[in-house]
């Protein structure tokens, strides 16, 4: 009888010994105290192709005389406005981004002398119809417009909640039966859901460059574009949180 209480003094001491000073065990443990909720997450993709094209076009010019240069800016501009909407682009969709006056000065002489004036107006232009973005670059050209930028693409907001809707049904789909079979496993009971939110991502093609402060307007109509908008994704994560019973 000795020999086992001696033992079993023996080992507890060892047990004490080893937890104070042997080395630590690794331990993943995953609790959840009584009344807190299971929180579940799902996620779900999905392919969209733009639907819209973002063109900037700009007019920009220099003189002596600041109501010169504005009216020949601003005949232009209005002549560029023009046979846009002749090209079926609505005038929501032609977006003046920024008009500025800069004078230019002489810093040559002991008192710095105005010179002249730089006149500058861009305009962001949506483009629904992608067969036509060859010839709003052509009719920016002819229309004065000496800097262009390059076509970006994009959803437009109907197409994107649309999209966007889909996947999240498909995420909270995801989210229930995980919580369902995470339920079952361990022998529980689900409850109704207390809580719901969403992040949502996306990825968006690279924009592609044109040409920039354009010397003169084209004397012939360039070889059109092969322009694709290829496709971009959108991602929504859906978390749900479950009472347990």
């Amino acid at each position: 009888m000795k020999n086992i209480y001696g033992f079993i003094f023996l080992f507890f001491l060892l047990l004490f010994a080893y937890s104070k000073w042997g080395p630590s065990i690794p331990f993943s443990v995953l609790s959840q105290q009584k009344g807190e909720p299971m929180i579940v997450t799902g996620e779900a993709k999905v392919a969209v192709t733009p639907d819209i094209a973002k063109v900037t076009f700009g007019i920009e010019e220099t003189g002596t005389s600041l109501k010169q240069v504005q009216e020949s800016v601003n005949k232009k501009s209005n002549k560029l406005t023009d046979e846009l909407e002749k090209l079926g682009i609505k005038e929501k969709d032609i977006k003046t981004t920024n008009y500025s006056i800069y004078p230019e000065s002489d810093y040559q002489t002991p008192l710095p002398k105005i010179t002249g004036y730089r006149v500058s107006i861009s305009y962001e232009v949506t483009i629904r119809n992608f067969d036509k973005i060859n010839d709003a670059l052509i009719i920016a050209t002819n229309s004065g417009a000496n800097v262009v930028g390059g076509v970006n693409f994009d959803i437009s907001e109907d197409v994107k909640e649309e999209k966007l809707d889909e996947a999240r049904a498909e995420a909270s789909a995801k989210a229930k039966r995980k919580a369902e079979g995470l339920a079952k496993a361990a022998g529980v009971t689900l409850g109704k859901i207390i809580n719901i939110s969403e992040s949502t991502g996306g990825d968006f093609p690279i924009p592609i460059a044109l040409m920039e402060k354009a010397g003169s307007p084209m004397a012939e109509e360039p070889t059109p574009a092969d322009i694709k908008p290829g496709e971009t994704e959108l991602s929504v994560t859906v978390s749900l949180s479950f009472e347990i019973r």
